[in-house]
Protein backbone atom coordinates (compact mmCIF):
# COMPACT_ATOMS: atom_id res chain seq x y z
CA UNK A 1 0.00 0.00 0.00
CA UNK A 2 1.49 3.41 -1.01
CA UNK A 3 1.35 6.77 1.26
CA UNK A 4 1.06 9.69 0.16
CA UNK A 5 3.98 11.64 -0.17
CA UNK A 6 4.90 13.82 3.33
CA UNK A 7 4.17 17.15 2.15
CA UNK A 8 7.48 19.04 2.28
CA UNK A 9 7.50 22.47 4.30
CA UNK A 10 7.34 25.68 1.88
CA UNK A 11 10.63 27.83 1.88
CA UNK A 12 9.90 31.75 1.92
CA UNK A 13 11.19 33.49 -0.82
CA UNK A 14 14.74 34.70 -0.87
CA UNK A 15 15.21 37.95 -0.37
CA UNK A 16 16.33 40.31 -3.19
CA UNK A 17 19.49 41.80 -3.51
CA UNK A 18 19.16 45.40 -2.57
CA UNK A 19 20.08 47.51 -5.52
CA UNK A 20 23.05 49.57 -5.54
CA UNK A 21 21.95 52.95 -6.07
CA UNK A 22 23.34 54.05 -9.57
CA UNK A 23 26.64 55.89 -9.88
CA UNK A 24 25.68 59.84 -11.36
CA UNK A 25 28.01 60.86 -13.50
CA UNK A 26 30.25 63.74 -12.45
CA UNK A 27 30.11 66.79 -13.53
CA UNK A 28 31.44 67.92 -16.67
CA UNK A 29 34.04 70.21 -14.87
CA UNK A 30 34.98 67.71 -12.24
CA UNK A 31 35.61 64.98 -14.14
CA UNK A 32 37.94 67.36 -16.21
CA UNK A 33 39.95 68.28 -12.77
CA UNK A 34 40.21 64.38 -11.79
CA UNK A 35 41.76 63.28 -15.32
CA UNK A 36 44.11 66.46 -15.11
CA UNK A 37 45.12 65.58 -11.51
CA UNK A 38 45.63 61.53 -12.54
CA UNK A 39 47.88 62.69 -15.83
CA UNK A 40 49.95 64.31 -13.98
CA UNK A 41 50.66 61.68 -11.76
CA UNK A 42 51.46 59.79 -14.55
CA UNK A 43 53.63 62.03 -16.12
CA UNK A 44 55.23 62.85 -12.60
CA UNK A 45 54.95 59.77 -11.34
CA UNK A 46 58.12 58.88 -8.81
CA UNK A 47 60.35 61.28 -10.39
CA UNK A 48 59.01 64.12 -8.01
CA UNK A 49 60.16 61.85 -4.93
CA UNK A 50 63.20 60.50 -6.83
CA UNK A 51 64.41 64.36 -7.47
CA UNK A 52 63.83 65.81 -4.08
CA UNK A 53 66.32 63.53 -2.65
CA UNK A 54 68.91 64.33 -5.61
CA UNK A 55 68.30 60.74 -7.47
CA UNK A 56 67.33 59.65 -10.75
CA UNK A 57 64.92 56.76 -11.37
CA UNK A 58 66.67 54.04 -13.01
CA UNK A 59 64.37 53.73 -15.30
CA UNK A 60 65.16 57.10 -16.44
CA UNK A 61 68.92 56.52 -17.50
CA UNK A 62 69.95 54.70 -20.66
CA UNK A 63 71.98 51.24 -20.37
CA UNK A 64 75.28 53.20 -20.15
CA UNK A 65 74.59 55.61 -17.49
CA UNK A 66 73.28 52.60 -15.26
CA UNK A 67 75.75 51.73 -12.54
CA UNK A 68 76.69 47.92 -12.86
CA UNK A 69 76.12 45.98 -9.49
CA UNK A 70 78.51 43.94 -10.96
CA UNK A 71 82.14 43.21 -11.90
CA UNK A 72 83.43 44.27 -15.21
CA UNK A 73 83.76 41.52 -17.52
CA UNK A 74 86.47 39.53 -17.59
CA UNK A 75 89.41 37.09 -20.01
CA UNK A 76 88.02 33.98 -20.40
CA UNK A 77 90.87 31.04 -18.77
CA UNK A 78 91.96 30.45 -21.70
CA UNK A 79 92.97 33.77 -22.84
CA UNK A 80 93.90 34.70 -19.54
CA UNK A 81 96.28 31.61 -19.47
CA UNK A 82 97.22 32.84 -23.09
CA UNK A 83 98.85 36.25 -21.75
CA UNK A 84 101.03 34.49 -19.55
CA UNK A 85 104.86 34.21 -19.99
CA UNK A 86 106.93 30.99 -20.55
CA UNK A 87 110.04 29.83 -19.57
CA UNK A 88 110.93 29.83 -23.29
CA UNK A 89 110.56 33.79 -22.76
CA UNK A 90 113.07 34.50 -20.40
CA UNK A 91 116.12 32.18 -21.71
CA UNK A 92 117.40 28.39 -21.60
CA UNK A 93 118.21 28.47 -17.88
CA UNK A 94 114.57 29.15 -17.15
CA UNK A 95 112.03 26.23 -16.81
CA UNK A 96 109.11 25.52 -15.12
CA UNK A 97 108.76 25.16 -11.33
CA UNK A 98 109.62 21.93 -9.35
CA UNK A 99 108.29 23.85 -6.05
CA UNK A 100 108.03 26.82 -4.17
CA UNK A 101 111.55 28.55 -3.16
CA UNK A 102 112.90 27.65 0.73
CA UNK A 103 113.67 31.14 1.23
CA UNK A 104 109.97 32.12 0.48
CA UNK A 105 109.54 30.54 4.44
CA UNK A 106 112.72 31.38 6.14
CA UNK A 107 112.78 34.78 4.93
CA UNK A 108 109.23 36.16 3.84
CA UNK A 109 106.56 34.50 6.41
CA UNK A 110 107.47 37.42 9.26
CA UNK A 111 105.86 40.51 10.67
CA UNK A 112 106.40 43.87 11.29
CA UNK A 113 105.20 46.76 13.63
CA UNK A 114 103.81 48.88 10.72
CA UNK A 115 100.64 47.92 9.00
CA UNK A 116 102.00 49.05 5.88
CA UNK A 117 105.10 46.78 6.23
CA UNK A 118 103.48 43.82 7.81
CA UNK A 119 101.05 43.89 4.59
CA UNK A 120 104.09 44.43 2.47
CA UNK A 121 105.05 40.96 4.18
CA UNK A 122 101.93 39.50 3.22
CA UNK A 123 101.98 40.04 -0.36
CA UNK A 124 105.36 39.28 -0.85
CA UNK A 125 104.86 35.45 0.84
CA UNK A 126 100.71 34.85 -0.19
CA UNK A 127 101.33 37.05 -3.66
CA UNK A 128 97.39 37.96 -3.19
CA UNK A 129 98.43 41.45 -4.13
CA UNK A 130 94.88 42.47 -5.21
CA UNK A 131 92.98 40.45 -2.36
CA UNK A 132 92.70 37.07 -1.39
CA UNK A 133 88.50 36.79 -2.09
CA UNK A 134 86.94 34.97 -4.61
CA UNK A 135 86.76 37.80 -6.70
CA UNK A 136 90.19 38.97 -7.13
CA UNK A 137 91.39 35.37 -7.42
CA UNK A 138 94.59 35.62 -10.64
CA UNK A 139 92.44 33.95 -13.41
CA UNK A 140 96.12 32.88 -14.84
CA UNK A 141 99.47 31.77 -12.89
CA UNK A 142 102.96 31.04 -13.73
CA UNK A 143 105.93 29.75 -11.84
CA UNK A 144 109.19 29.59 -13.14
CA UNK A 145 112.68 28.39 -12.14
CA UNK A 146 116.36 29.98 -13.07
CA UNK A 147 118.50 26.52 -12.76
CA UNK A 148 121.25 28.72 -12.84
CA UNK A 149 121.04 31.60 -10.14
CA UNK A 150 118.08 29.71 -8.20
CA UNK A 151 116.23 32.95 -9.14
CA UNK A 152 111.77 32.34 -8.74
CA UNK A 153 109.59 34.13 -10.63
CA UNK A 154 106.04 34.26 -10.07
CA UNK A 155 103.51 35.60 -12.26
CA UNK A 156 99.47 36.02 -12.31
CA UNK A 157 97.09 37.88 -14.52
CA UNK A 158 94.01 38.79 -12.71
CA UNK A 159 89.95 40.54 -13.70
CA UNK A 160 89.51 43.23 -11.49
CA UNK A 161 88.04 46.97 -11.22
CA UNK A 162 90.42 49.29 -13.05
CA UNK A 163 89.71 51.78 -9.79
CA UNK A 164 90.35 49.08 -7.40
CA UNK A 165 93.40 48.12 -8.96
CA UNK A 166 94.81 51.51 -9.70
CA UNK A 167 94.16 52.20 -5.53
CA UNK A 168 96.46 49.13 -4.97
CA UNK A 169 99.18 50.14 -7.24
CA UNK A 170 98.77 53.85 -5.82
CA UNK A 171 99.88 51.77 -2.29
CA UNK A 172 102.15 50.09 -3.56
CA UNK A 173 104.33 53.85 -4.27
CA UNK A 174 104.08 54.82 -0.95
CA UNK A 175 105.47 51.83 0.33
CA UNK A 176 109.11 53.20 -0.38
CA UNK A 177 108.75 56.12 1.99
CA UNK A 178 106.17 54.17 4.71
CA UNK A 179 108.40 51.02 4.43
CA UNK A 180 112.13 51.99 3.25
CA UNK A 181 113.51 50.22 6.30
CA UNK A 182 112.12 48.40 8.44
CA UNK A 183 112.59 45.09 10.54
CA UNK A 184 110.69 41.81 9.64
CA UNK A 185 110.26 39.61 12.64
CA UNK A 186 109.72 36.10 12.19
CA UNK A 187 107.45 33.68 14.34
CA UNK A 188 111.11 31.77 15.14
CA UNK A 189 114.48 32.62 14.55
CA UNK A 190 116.63 35.99 13.42
CA UNK A 191 115.02 39.41 13.42
CA UNK A 192 115.71 40.82 9.55
CA UNK A 193 116.70 44.00 8.49
CA UNK A 194 114.20 45.09 5.01
CA UNK A 195 114.74 47.81 2.65
CA UNK A 196 112.19 49.23 0.17
CA UNK A 197 112.71 51.32 -3.35
CA UNK A 198 111.33 51.79 -6.00
CA UNK A 199 111.73 50.07 -9.30
CA UNK A 200 111.88 51.81 -13.08
CA UNK A 201 109.62 49.90 -15.22
CA UNK A 202 108.82 49.96 -18.96
CA UNK A 203 105.71 52.71 -20.33
CA UNK A 204 103.85 49.32 -20.62
CA UNK A 205 99.83 49.29 -20.03
CA UNK A 206 97.77 52.06 -19.00
CA UNK A 207 99.45 52.07 -15.28
CA UNK A 208 102.21 50.28 -13.59
CA UNK A 209 104.25 50.10 -10.67
CA UNK A 210 107.54 48.21 -9.13
CA UNK A 211 109.34 48.27 -6.14
CA UNK A 212 112.74 46.18 -5.23
CA UNK A 213 112.79 44.46 -1.36
CA UNK A 214 115.92 43.90 -0.12
CA UNK A 215 115.76 41.01 3.04
CA UNK A 216 118.82 40.15 4.46
CA UNK A 217 121.20 40.92 7.06
CA UNK A 218 120.01 40.47 10.74
CA UNK A 219 118.36 43.49 12.43
CA UNK A 220 120.63 45.71 14.47
CA UNK A 221 118.55 45.32 17.31
CA UNK A 222 118.50 41.73 18.01
CA UNK A 223 121.85 41.87 19.58
CA UNK A 224 124.11 40.29 16.48
CA UNK A 225 125.61 43.88 15.89
CA UNK A 226 123.82 43.90 13.16
CA UNK A 227 126.17 41.84 10.88
CA UNK A 228 124.53 39.41 7.76
CA UNK A 229 124.87 36.08 9.07
CA UNK A 230 123.63 34.41 5.29
CA UNK A 231 122.57 36.03 1.64
CA UNK A 232 120.48 38.83 1.06
CA UNK A 233 117.10 38.15 -0.74
CA UNK A 234 115.88 40.32 -3.31
CA UNK A 235 112.48 40.55 -4.43
CA UNK A 236 110.97 42.48 -7.45
CA UNK A 237 107.46 43.08 -7.08
CA UNK A 238 105.88 44.54 -10.14
CA UNK A 239 101.92 44.85 -11.10
CA UNK A 240 100.92 46.51 -14.63
CA UNK A 241 97.66 47.19 -15.06
CA UNK A 242 95.81 47.38 -18.63
CA UNK A 243 91.99 48.21 -18.19
CA UNK A 244 89.95 46.39 -16.17
CA UNK A 245 92.88 43.65 -15.96
CA UNK A 246 96.27 43.12 -14.61
CA UNK A 247 99.36 41.38 -14.57
CA UNK A 248 101.62 40.96 -11.74
CA UNK A 249 104.89 39.20 -10.87
CA UNK A 250 107.38 38.51 -8.00
CA UNK A 251 110.67 37.81 -9.16
CA UNK A 252 113.04 36.67 -6.24
CA UNK A 253 116.41 35.43 -5.50
CA UNK A 254 119.25 34.68 -3.00
CA UNK A 255 121.95 36.09 -6.21
CA UNK A 256 122.14 39.24 -7.61
CA UNK A 257 118.85 39.88 -9.56
CA UNK A 258 118.80 40.10 -13.30
CA UNK A 259 116.94 43.72 -14.19
CA UNK A 260 116.36 42.26 -17.56
CA UNK A 261 114.70 39.37 -16.56
CA UNK A 262 111.61 41.90 -14.52
CA UNK A 263 111.65 44.22 -17.25
CA UNK A 264 111.42 40.98 -20.28
CA UNK A 265 108.49 39.65 -18.16
CA UNK A 266 106.39 43.04 -18.13
CA UNK A 267 107.42 44.22 -21.89
CA UNK A 268 106.66 40.32 -23.19
CA UNK A 269 104.06 40.08 -20.53
CA UNK A 270 102.01 43.26 -21.19
CA UNK A 271 101.91 42.55 -25.16
CA UNK A 272 100.12 38.93 -24.64
CA UNK A 273 97.41 40.70 -22.27
CA UNK A 274 96.62 43.25 -24.60
CA UNK A 275 96.22 40.68 -27.72
CA UNK A 276 93.96 38.94 -25.04
CA UNK A 277 91.97 41.66 -24.15
CA UNK A 278 91.81 42.33 -28.38
CA UNK A 279 90.41 38.72 -29.14
CA UNK A 280 88.36 38.35 -26.45
CA UNK A 281 86.31 41.84 -27.74
CA UNK A 282 87.05 40.23 -31.50
CA UNK A 283 84.60 37.43 -30.26
CA UNK A 284 82.06 39.18 -28.18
Amino acid sequence: MQHAPAARPSRAPAARPSRIPALRPLPGAALAAVLALTATACVGGGRGADEADGTVSPTAQSPAALPSSGLPPVLTRGQARAALITAADLGEAWEPTRGAATWRDELLKATADRPDCRRLLDVLYTEDLFGSDAATAPRATAALDDTEDGAQLHYRVTSYRAADLDRTLAWLGTLPDTCGHFTARPARGTARDVRVTGLVLPEAGDARRGLRVTVGGTAPDDGSGGEARDGILTVDLVAVRLGDDAISLTNGTLGEPADDTTRTSVDIGTGRLAEARRQGRAQV
